[in-house]
């Protein structure tokens, strides 16, 4: 019997193509990433040492966001992932929102203001983690401008994305999303708002090369 086979070349010639288009994806996956990760590195590393470490717990590797759909107050279905493209400050309770969720509530609207310039760079979220009614003068106070985006997510789903430090609930922190969807940092429980601005105001200076107002 003879036994066919392709020529050397043939086969050199394939594995270099192969190979070539890897290096090629390689080198573009690096080029969309680069600018976060600089970003992060000028954050973290890059800075004095003195007086200058993050007063939020990075989280490390980062969080996708997960690929679900949330629901709005109105009952429209909300692509979670159709927010990306703007910093998330994020708080999580349920829709019974007690007064230690609506200081949070407070505070998330404060430090977003507190921004000035920068303030359009980040939105707010409230993920509603059950399907109880939201308080009628609370929920116009949500829908004043600027506005908060009130998704309902299930308690499951939220927890799978997002994680408490031990000892806490997950309804006891603020929750940072980057720009690209990435749970990135987690605020203390009971945190103080200027060092909380403080980190919000180094990520923004940090990520100016690449993130701008709006999706």
């Amino acid at each position: 019997m003879t036994v066919h086979s392709l020529p050397l070349a043939v086969v050199d010639e394939r594995e270099r193509r192969t190979w070539s288009g890897r290096l090629q994806m390689a080198l573009i996956l690096l080029v969309c990433a680069a600018p976060v990760v600089a970003s992060y590195w000028a954050f973290y590393v890059a800075r004095p040492a003195a007086g200058s470490a993050a007063y939020g717990t990075l989280i490390q590797p980062t969080v996708a966001m997960p690929d679900a759909s949330a629901i709005d107050l109105r009952g429209t279905r909300v692509p979670l992932r159709s927010l990306r493209g703007q910093w998330l400050l994020v708080v999580v309770g349920p829709a019974a929102c007690d007064p230690a969720c609506e200081q949070r509530l407070f505070l998330q609207r404060q430090l977003r203001e507190m921004l000035g310039r920068d303030r359009d760079r980040v939105d707010k979220v409230w993920l509603i983690t059950d399907e109880g009614a939201a308080a009628p003068a609370l929920r116009q106070a949500l829908e004043t401008a600027p506005t908060v985006a009130a998704l309902r997510l299930p308690h499951a789903q939220v927890e799978g994305w997002l994680k408490p430090a031990p000892g806490q609930a997950l309804e006891d922190h603020l929750y940072l999303i980057d720009p690209m969807g990435e749970w990135m940092m987690r605020m203390p429980a009971t945190p103080e708002p200027t060092k909380v601005k403080r980190d919000l105001e180094r990520l923004l200076r940090a990520s100016a090369s690449w993130d701008t107002p709006g999706r």
